[in-house]
């Protein structure tokens, strides 16, 4: 009894802290600061640990549901496609891992008393599975914050968990900063020519094909099956 009131005070504190989170993002002065112009500003304030703070921001910002598009366009825009992908995958990452750690923490004891035999299944093949279903989920483009969470709730191992996260996000990540950083680029030159130039026309390409990609693995998937 005890420990079955303790999972419910625990999930309630998660329930609070994701409707708080999405609250302080929605509907206050926080999402003023959410532009490439205003965290820009204040990264370059920070200096030489403007790109820490940026990371630190962007696994924060996953962990209050700030749409993961948003701050991967905000990190492509300041520091370009390069610097950009590699800034963002960590703090991807960073996020992804907190994100996940809060789940189990305040979460797992209470999904684990709602799990019948018949979900326990399911539960058990994500722990013997755990790597290849995180890789085909972020593949697939699943939900970035919402699955950082779910999983917590579930028997996967972390370091599964972990490695199916930053091997199925770079493909995405790479594809959508190198796309932002390359057109900020071009609209900082003032040089519309390159537009036409080859690395335009391929990061246009990229971003096209990566709406593909979750139709792509599917195929695949059920190829396989």
């Amino acid at each position: 009894m005890a420990k079955t009131k303790n999972a419910i005070i625990k999930v309630c504190f998660l329930g609070a802290f994701i409707a708080l989170a999405i609250y302080l993002v929605r509907f206050t002065s926080v999402k003023e600061y959410l532009t490439a112009e205003a965290l820009g500003n204040f990264l370059d304030e920070a200096g030489f640990w403007g790109p820490f703070v940026f990371m630190l921001v962007y696994a924060v910002g996953v962990c209050l549901f700030v749409p993961g598009s948003l701050l991967t366009g905000l990190g492509a825009a300041i520091f370009g496609p390069y610097w950009g992908f590699l800034y963002v995958w960590v703090g991807a990452m960073l996020g992804a891992s907190a994100a996940f750690f809060i789940g189990r923490t305040l979460g797992r004891d209470f999904a684990a008393s709602l799990v019948g035999d018949k979900m326990k299944k399911y539960d058990d093949a994500i722990e013997r599975n755990g790597f290849a279903t995180v890789l085909y989920l972020r593949l697939v483009y699943f939900p970035f914050t919402p699955m950082n969470f779910g999983m917590g709730l579930t028997k996967v191992r972390f370091w599964h968990y972990f490695f199916g996260t930053g091997l199925g996000i770079i493909v995405g990540t790479f594809i959508f900063t190198f796309f932002i950083g390359t057109v900020k680029e071009v609209w900082v030159s003032g040089n519309w020519a390159q537009l036409l130039s080859f690395k335009v026309f391929f990061s246009v390409g990229l971003f096209i094909f990566s709406f593909f990609i979750p139709k792509i693995i599917k195929k695949i998937r059920t190829a396989r099956a």
